[in-house]
């Protein structure tokens, strides 16, 4: 991930200003739009720093004429698994439940269990599903100016 630090220090001093809940909604709104920028560039299968993610391994999933393409991630890049937070100090994004383990084996690329029952394991290349671009840091620093504008 990304340091926040220089973003940190520019809107703390603009925010600090600001009343809990006015924060709180900000932090509402940051929230969000970068759950929707985190969940475009899992669709896109990229990293954060631009670079695409491993490709998957070859899976024989049918012996028909045709073959199934799958995209990594479907289901992990929804709303009802990537969770967000708010708080006046915090605005935080998530995976929930279960989801959680797997995004982990995928964010750091550790090696995991493929099949419990055979007890069958491998290992995961390393793939960002949360970080943060410089596209998202201009979205934040445009969301606390709009709002400081109102």
């Amino acid at each position: 991930m990304s340091d926040l630090a220089p973003l940190d220090a520019y809107c703390s001093a603009l925010l600090i200003s600001l009343q809990p809940a006015a924060r709180r909604q900000l932090a509402r709104q940051i929230a969000t739009a970068m759950r929707a920028s985190q969940s475009k560039r899992i669709a896109a299968q990229l990293n954060p720093d631009g670079s695409a993610f491993a490709p998957r391994k070859p899976q024989k999933l049918r012996n028909k004429k045709g073959s199934i393409r799958r995209t990594m991630f479907a289901k992990l890049r929804t709303a009802k698994y990537l969770k967000t937070e708010a708080s006046p100090n915090a605005a935080v994004i998530s995976f929930a439940g279960q989801v959680q383990r797997i995004a982990q084996v995928h964010q750091f690329g550790l090696r995991d269990k493929v099949n419990r029952r055979r007890n069958l394991e491998a290992d995961y290349p390393a793939r960002e599903l949360l970080g943060i671009t410089r596209t998202d840091v201009s979205l934040v620093e445009d969301l606390v100016i709009a709002h400081l504008a109102r």
